[in-house]
């Protein structure tokens, strides 16, 4: 059963907004307690929900080589618990640093998420950590052995934090990670307006698949993000000016909240 992506990302109405909320990097902060990160999710959380937010996505930040380990899949499955539960109204959404296609899946059955982010999906990349893989078929097949075909899969394509290995358009990589079987895609280039042209070049190369710009979308620049993509990805323009990382609340609720506002003040998007 293929998802119905829109309403899994939390669009039953308006244009997709993900929240990302970053958890701490685990890999140098292991001093940190179960009850800090649950207070540390749960406040943050409540920024993105009382301003309306429709879907939130829980990022992992602990840097492995390899898969994610037993204790960052345990934390963030409980933390995602913990989110979905408390505020049963936002999407929420699973994504691990680890390059891996089966943690995020896993975390997302237990925690009862409805869709994850795979930054790698198709072709091959060369990171800041290292090379990687497409994670495409090891998901896809996972997902279907949990017998989860109704969490959504949204792929990256050529992420700006990588760079491709195989000599392919960023458009051609598009249409094979739909393929592949991506039920949205997150698109983000090197600027803001890059971003712009990859969204356009993907639909005029027949892409099909909800279309997400992944980053340097704020409030300023919102009307034209969404004139082009379904949705963004946002986090950084949401967060506290100054705040220390040792602070437990970390995105701010005026910024949030004016924001969302700014989408709901759009008017609706015409069909492309």
């Amino acid at each position: 059963m293929t998802p119905d992506t829109l309403e899994a990302l939390g669009a039953k109405h308006g244009p997709v907004v993900i929240a990302a909320l970053h958890l701490p990097d685990l890999s140098v902060r292991r001093e940190l307690s179960m009850g800090f990160l649950e207070d540390y999710a749960l406040r943050n959380a409540a920024v993105f929900a009382e301003a309306g937010v429709p879907a939130l996505m829980l990022q992992d930040q602990t840097r492995q080589v390899g898969p994610a380990s037993p204790a960052t899949v345990a934390v963030t499955a409980a933390l995602g618990r913990l989110i979905r539960r408390e505020f049963p109204a936002m999407a929420l959404g699973i994504i691990v640093q680890a390059h891996d296609a089966v943690a995020p899946l896993a975390i997302a059955h237990a925690a009862g998420a409805s869709f994850v982010r795979l930054k790698v999906f198709v072709g091959a990349a060369m990171t800041a950590e290292g090379p990687r893989n497409g994670l495409a078929v090891e998901a896809r097949s996972y997902r279907h052995e949990l017998r989860r075909d109704d969490v959504a899969i949204l792929a990256d394509v050529f992420d700006r934090t990588s760079r491709p290995l195989l000599d392919v358009p960023p458009a051609e990589a598009v249409l094979m990670a739909e393929k592949l079987g991506a039920d949205g895609l997150i698109l983000t280039g090197g600027s803001f307006a890059d971003s712009l042209d990859r969204v356009r070049a993907a639909r005029a190369a027949g892409a099909r698949r909800p279309v997400l710009i992944g980053g340097s979308v704020t409030e300023a620049n919102l009307a034209e993000a969404l004139a082009v993509a379904e949705g963004a990805v946002v986090s950084t323009s949401l967060m506290r000016p100054g705040a220390s990382p040792e602070d437990v609340l970390q995105w701010d609720a005026d910024r949030t909240r004016r924001f969302m506002d700014a989408v709901r003040a759009l008017p609706p998007r015409r069909a492309a």
